[in-house]
């Protein structure tokens, strides 16, 4: 069977079958902004905790020496600070940034 809902633009659930979409979309600019900086946040938390991973599977296999795992640390926890640097500017929360994909579950 198909999901006949859709995510509309302002974050709510819109069931296809209720009758034809609206025509014009409600383009708040600040709506806008908000939900650019929200996927662009998405993506960028996405990719760093694939790092992260590739980081402590190269330090359990052995081929990262002291100075880079100490480089990768620090690198982790910048990126980390500036995260919430940025999240809080957008008022945005880490549930914010996890994604529900339905019947594959959430993204991160």
């Amino acid at each position: 069977m198909i999901d006949s809902r859709v995510l509309c633009a302002h974050g709510d659930v819109r069931d296809l079958r209720a009758g034809p979409m609206p025509r014009r979309i409600a383009a708040d600019p600040e709506s806008v902004e908000r939900g650019l900086a929200q996927l662009v946040l998405t993506l960028i938390e996405l990719l760093r905790q694939l790092m992260e991973r590739q980081a402590l599977h190269r330090m359990e296999q052995g081929s990262l020496d002291d100075e880079e795992i100490e480089r990768l640390g620090e690198t982790f926890m910048k990126l980390a600070d500036r995260m919430d640097e940025l999240k809080a500017e957008f008022g945005l929360h880490d549930d914010d940034l996890n994604l529900d994909l339905g019947p594959l579950g959430r993204l991160l």
